[in-house]
């Protein structure tokens, strides 16, 4: 099933979605030691923005998404990247139990899951996932930000008022990224028979143009309620007259990078 991350929703997502920083790569390689001989799983890989990163660090990275869009976003991405041991997978986390299929004797190294989580059966998929682990591999979750409309400060609270009044609903979600949310992940983490499982956290500061700003909003609304082209000027130009008259945005990202081993 998508959720409507389709059409030029995947194009913006692309575009302007965050990369992940070093340091969150260097949290799973050495949490689970990854090798040259590892495959890992990027489960709702999106257009590849960690798939394809953690590509170097390991043999090969298996990119699954429910978005075909996404996918062949993420495949041209790599192929100009001149990746060769990335795989892009259609399927979605009820998925799983296939792959492991798939896979025959061979197992994982580790299965990573950004933000897209929050659209899945985390409970039922960490148990499903547990069998594909190798030993002294395991699960990743990492939260890659707080959504824009929802940080705080002055532009992000102006942001979420006037995306609020456009689209008539209240914007609360925190899309997988709140205290609440990660305790839910580590908890189900042990549930599942994860050990050792702990979180990292990495901050920085980021500044946004408006460009970047806006892109970024158009690559999080389902593709049904994106404002068409002809309409986007006039949307954008409603913001953009909303907000402070600044330049650039100072965005405080905090990734939060939870694991859990197997034995």
């Amino acid at each position: 099933m998508t959720v409507g991350f389709s059409g030029d929703v995947a194009e913006f997502y692309a575009k302007f979605r965050r990369g992940y920083p070093s340091q969150a790569l260097d949290a799973l390689q050495t949490a689970f030691s990854l090798t040259a001989d590892d495959i890992v799983l990027d489960l709702g890989c999106g257009t590849g923005q960690l798939a394809i990163p953690l590509a170097s660090r390991v043999g090969s990275v298996i990119g699954m998404d429910p978005e075909p869009d996404m996918l062949r976003l993420a495949r041209d991405t790599a192929a100009s990247c001149d990746v060769r041991n990335a795989t892009w997978v259609l399927g979605a986390d009820s998925d799983v139990p296939v792959l492991g299929e798939l896979m025959g004797q061979r197992s994982l190294a580790m299965a990573v899951m950004g933000q897209a989580l929050h659209w899945m059966d985390h409970q039922e998929l960490f148990r499903a996932l547990s069998p594909l682990i190798r030993s002294g591999g395991g699960i990743a979750v990492i939260a890659n930000g707080t959504p824009l409309w929802l940080q705080d400060a002055e532009w992000s609270r102006v942001l979420r008022i006037c995306l609020e009044d456009y689209f008539g609903t209240k914007l609360k979600a925190s899309c997988g990224t709140g205290a609440s949310d990660r305790d839910r992940y580590a908890q189900a983490l042990e549930a599942a028979g994860f050990e050792a499982v702990h979180e990292s956290v990495i901050t920085y500061s980021d500044e946004l143009s408006f460009d970047q700003l806006i892109g970024g909003v158009y690559s999080a609304i389902p593709a049904d309620e994106l404002p068409g082209p002809g309409a986007r000027p006039a949307f954008a130009e409603r913001i953009r007259q909303s907000l402070p008259p600044d330049e650039y945005f100072t965005e405080e990202v905090t990734v939060s990078v939870i694991v859990g081993r197997m034995r």
